[in-house]
């Protein structure tokens, strides 16, 4: 068995690396057909038959009419703005956060969907700030934080149910993990406009999410307070969701939105 999955490593490997080849020709010449791609990678053209059939596939390349040339496809495009829209967002988000958590002295995060988890792309830490924890990179559960509740609330309704009746794991004995509850929360989440952790994902730990908007109008990022329960407590919340609004809104029209 290991000896297969050896075997299979280096072909793979080298598949990956000639369907990147072809991207990269098929970007500098803009259009090309199966025997010239073949002749430039100096590999038979049924080889190259079967990379760009799994490439067009997946949209990364399209067929021009009946002339048998392949091009760039729509695929690459949104991949490239995916990436590009996320990069704005961090970059536009950093001050904004560092703001935010110089006014509340905690730790501020911006939270983005990946498929079914929350990614922190973005963070700050105020001066009251009792845990030196980095937050960029990693992955939270939408159903155990503020940020995943304020993402999650936000998809369309048959992924949000997909999602809601996955299974969860409870992280303390405050974690909600029953499908119609959590269906609850989210349903005050978007009444609210924010969402709340009360030492659901750690014991000690406190958050509070709002969402940022961007040009289509729609979620695109949840931006976050953290911090120790007794500093985050139920007395607070307000104040810390209508700081964190300001600051979503002005992320929000950095990104395009238009309020209506």
């Amino acid at each position: 068995m290991g000896n297969s999955d050896g075997a299979k490593a280096p072909a793979l490997v080298q598949s990956v690396d000639r369907a990147i080849s072809v991207l990269e020709l098929l970007a500098h010449k803009g259009e090309a057909g199966i025997t010239e791609i073949a002749i430039e990678l100096g590999v038979h053209k049924s080889t190259v038959s079967r990379l760009v059939g799994v490439l067009e596939a997946r949209g990364l390349v399209e067929q021009q009419g009946e002339r048998g040339k392949f091009s760039i496809g729509f695929g690459i495009v949104r991949l490239a703005g995916a990436a590009t829209g996320q990069l704005d967002l961090a970059q536009l988000g950093t001050p904004v956060c560092e703001s935010l958590a110089d006014i509340l002295g905690e730790t501020v995060n911006i939270a983005v969907l990946d498929g079914s988890v929350a990614i922190n792309i973005s963070q700050a830490r105020g001066g009251a700030a009792v845990a030196a924890h980095n937050w960029i990179g990693k992955r939270t559960p939408l159903h155990a934080t503020s940020s995943g509740k304020v993402l999650l609330a936000s998809v369309d309704a048959p992924e949000r149910e997909r999602l809601i009746n996955a299974e969860h794991t409870a992280y303390t004995p405050n974690t909600v993990t029953d499908p119609a509850r959590l269906r609850e929360i989210l349903r005050s989440v978007t009444e609210d406009g924010y969402a709340t952790s009360f030492e659901e994902l750690e014991i000690g730990l406190h958050a509070v999410a709002v969402p940022v908007r961007g040009q289509q109008t729609g979620v695109v990022a949840a931006i976050s307070a953290s911090g120790p329960g007794y500093r985050l407590s139920h007395d607070r919340i307000q104040w810390i969701v209508d700081e964190l609004r300001h600051g979503a809104a002005e992320l929000s029209t950095q990104l395009g939105y238009i309020r209506r």
